[in-house]
């Protein structure tokens, strides 16, 4: 109801969330009347004069001047504008007539630092115009009806050395969408499209048209997330070949937090607004969409992306130089795409029988935990309801003297409050136990049997190339990053998880101490370092150091306090972190932390340097040269700064792990294709990798992974990997 209505009703609820609405009764209704938008106020603004504009160049300088934006001026108008003393010479007339559409969005995220961060990107609307589109622009865009048509078009790709593609299709998932069109650019403002018809015998004779310029290996691939397009065509059969850029991955290196839609790129970079799509139907996705227009329009549409990444493609190349970023792009991402379309394709088997079994087990668990909780409060409610279970808990069975509560006036009864209590309280530990039944029977036991593909009989997950700030991949449809094992009961999840044929096992090659080596490496610290090159264990090592004793006198308990620190204090953690985790007082963390710092010097060395460099320039890099902006490292204010701080030091460190096991995954993807061997890579999971392994080649793959892995990137410290091969991924580890 309504904020009147609320206030009238206030007598009706109960707890701290009457009394608040009793007390600020006048205060309810001074807010709804600041958030209410008035709708009869004067407006002399015509609706078609509140697009978005390229600023006038002369003014914003001028701006720029009056109010000495130094940095901003610098990398809006180049390195000779110098607030105080006005902007630079005229630009020669061969020079483009204005950037500014793309000086807006370089301003919204260059506002804060001195140092060096994401350069303006040079537009190309004319200074104060607006931003072009496809209807104001002459352009050439064919529409192949014809098989003459298509033979003239496949012959110019062919003796081409590159060209841009699009891919039209009816779904956003590959393995579901049946391709509808596939457009191609090789000059700025002109391309061509063939539209495919549904039926497929007839679509598969037109892909064939196009197969040898799409699979050549030296004609070159241009467009905007690629690995879409190239998933449509391994699901459609043709496999693409030939060296590749994506404007969208190449953004995210450039700009990695930034926005990296190809509409955002267009604006920014060529101060071009592409063709909208009409409004979605309930449930509509974009792919959908675009297969609905009439013919003409889904040709328009094709062509123009595929231009469009054409014509990014020059805008942003030079910037993968200029911030560094040639060698991740050329050696890491760009090699990585054709990877992920395998992986996504192949695809992975689980057992369906056993997971329903298993959901039927924890079904019958529940149940038993359920009638056990009902017991022991006396009465019966729903468990997944927050607020009867506080009531429950901390009302009726008064658990807690002081219970916490909810911004909403609700009792916490989250897994961390539970667990405080279960020591104590039966009704707390039998509450976890039916808590994590249920999660694992809705988020595996139940779900992965869904999401088995019926033609394939695997699933196929999606994995994410630039969605992350480190640059790890993440997986979703569905998310097989997070399957556990650290339970009894949810390794029953990852022993559903087998190979895809009788002559077939899993292997699991997974990364040993990745990030602490990688510490060690970029710190160059003696004493990690002599601990890895001698095959010491690293964490007996670090408790000897830390509490003063000889290697064979550390004790279980010292050694679990050393690997907790050596994974957390380069990650900023504090002595209340550590006292938390380890269970023991502030100041004794404080101690170990102390004592730590005074045996490790390098690490602290490290930590120091790694925030100077932050400061200094704004980003901080991974041993390969990969970005991660820190724009919050001088921020005033203490919360905002430490979190940038500990961002600054992970980073380093996630990024390099990141970078690494890319590399080998694009380094055994070639090995395995160069080889023809059946064997397939599969998963990739955090540092490990997952194989279905024919049988006959164990010897060869294993020796062929370990090569790979281990010396993907030369470091100072050796890289271990530890190697499993099983009848299911539990026995593979």
């Amino acid at each position: 109801g309504s904020v009147e209505d609320t206030r009238a009703h206030a007598g009706e609820l109960g707890g701290r969330l009457r009394e608040n609405l009793e007390k600020h009764r006048d205060l309810a209704l001074l807010s709804k009347r600041l958030v209410t938008i008035s709708c009869d106020v004067p407006c002399e603004v015509a609706l078609d004069q509140l697009g978005r504009q390229a600023p006038d160049e002369e003014k914003l300088k001028d701006f720029m001047v009056q109010f000495e934006f130094n940095s901003i001026g610098r990398r809006l108008f180049g390195e000779d504008f110098k607030a105080g003393r006005g902007y630079r010479a005229a630009e020669p007339p061969s020079a483009p007539a204005a950037r500014a559409a793309a000086t807006v969005a370089a301003a919204q995220s260059e506002l804060v630092l001195e140092g060096e961060a994401p350069a303006a990107p040079p537009a190309r609307a004319g200074g104060g115009a607006r931003l072009a589109t496809l209807e104001g622009t002459p352009h050439q865009y064919e529409w192949l009806t014809t098989a003459a048509d298509r033979k003239r078009w496949a012959t110019r790709l062919g003796a081409s050395t590159g060209f841009a593609l699009h891919v039209l299709a009816t779904e956003a998932n590959p393995r579901e969408a049946r391709l509808a069109g596939l457009a191609f650019s090789l000059d700025p403002r002109s391309g061509a499209c063939v539209l495919f018809p549904e039926d497929p015998e007839q679509a598969r004779e037109l892909l064939e048209e196009f197969r040898p310029v799409l699979e050549s290996g030296t004609i070159a691939k241009t467009g905007h997330d690629l690995k879409f397009d190239l998933g449509v065509l391994r699901w459609h059969g043709v496999v693409v070949r030939g060296s590749l850029f994506d404007t969208l991955v190449a953004h995210s290196l450039i700009e990695p937090e930034m926005r990296h839609s190809l509409e955002y790129l267009a604006e920014s970079f060529l101060g071009y607004s592409p063709l909208p799509l009409p409004k979605p139907d309930k449930g509509q996705s974009a792919k959908a969409r675009v297969a609905a227009l009439p013919p003409a329009k889904q040709v328009d549409y094709a062509v123009e992306r595929a231009d469009l990444a054409l014509q990014l493609r020059a805008a942003l190349e030079p910037q993968l130089g200029e911030k560094g970023q040639d060698r991740v792009f050329q050696e890491i991402e760009s090699p990585l795409i054709p990877v992920l379309v395998s992986m996504e394709f192949e695809g992975i088997r689980v057992d369906a029988a056993a997971l329903r079994e298993f959901a039927e087990q924890l079904a019958k668990e529940m149940d038993q935990q359920e009638r056990a909780i009902y017991q022991l409060a006396g009465t019966t409610f729903n468990l997944n309801s927050p607020r009867q279970l506080g009531q429950v808990l901390f009302e009726q069975l008064k658990l807690s003297g002081a219970p916490k509560k909810t911004p909403t006036g609700q009792y916490a009864t989250d897994e961390q409050t539970l667990a405080a209590l279960a020591a104590d309280h039966e009704i707390a530990r039998r509450l976890l136990e039916y808590r994590a039944a249920a999660k694992l029977k809705s988020t595996y036991a139940d779900a992965l049997p869904a999401a088995i593909c019926g033609r394939t009989g695997r699933i196929h997950t999606t994995f994410n190339q630039v969605m992350t700030a480190t640059g790890r991949l993440s997986s979703q449809d569905p998310n097989l990053q997070n399957i556990p094992i650290r339970t009894e009961r949810g390794q029953e999840i990852r022993k559903a998880f087998v190979p895809r044929a009788a002559d077939y096992r899993l292997m699991s090659a997974d990364y040993s101490q990745i990030e602490l080596r990688i510490i060690a490496a970029l710190s160059r610290e003696p004493g990690l370092l002599e601990a890895f090159q001698t095959g010491a264990d690293v964490h007996t090592a670090t408790a000897a150091r830390v509490f003063g004793v000889f290697p064979e006198m550390v004790t279980p308990e010292m050694r679990r306090k050393a690997k907790m620190i050596n994974y957390g204090i380069a990650y900023g953690i504090s002595a209340f972190g550590l006292a938390q985790r380890l269970g023991i007082s502030r100041k004794e963390a404080g101690d170990i932390i102390e004592q730590y710092f005074a045996q490790f010097a390098g690490i602290r060395k490290y930590m120091d340097e790694t925030l100077a460099f932050a400061r200094r320039h704004g980003y901080v890099e991974t041993l390969l040269g990969r970005r991660r902006y820190i724009r919050d490292i001088s921020s005033s204010n203490n919360t905002v700064r430490s979190a940038a701080e500990r961002n600054a030091i992970n980073a380093p460190i996630q990024g390099t792990a990141a970078d690494l096991i890319k590399l080998a995954m694009v380094l055994i993807h070639r090995d395995l294709e160069g080889r023809r061997l059946k064997t397939r890579m599969v998963l990739q999971v955090h540092d490990e990798l997952v194989f279905d392994l024919y049988g006959p080649e164990e010897g060869e793959v294993r020796a062929l992974v370990e090569e790979r892995m281990t010396k993907a990137i030369p470091l100072d410290v050796p890289l271990v990997v530890e190697i499993g091969v099983g009848e299911n991924w539990l026995a593979a580890h």
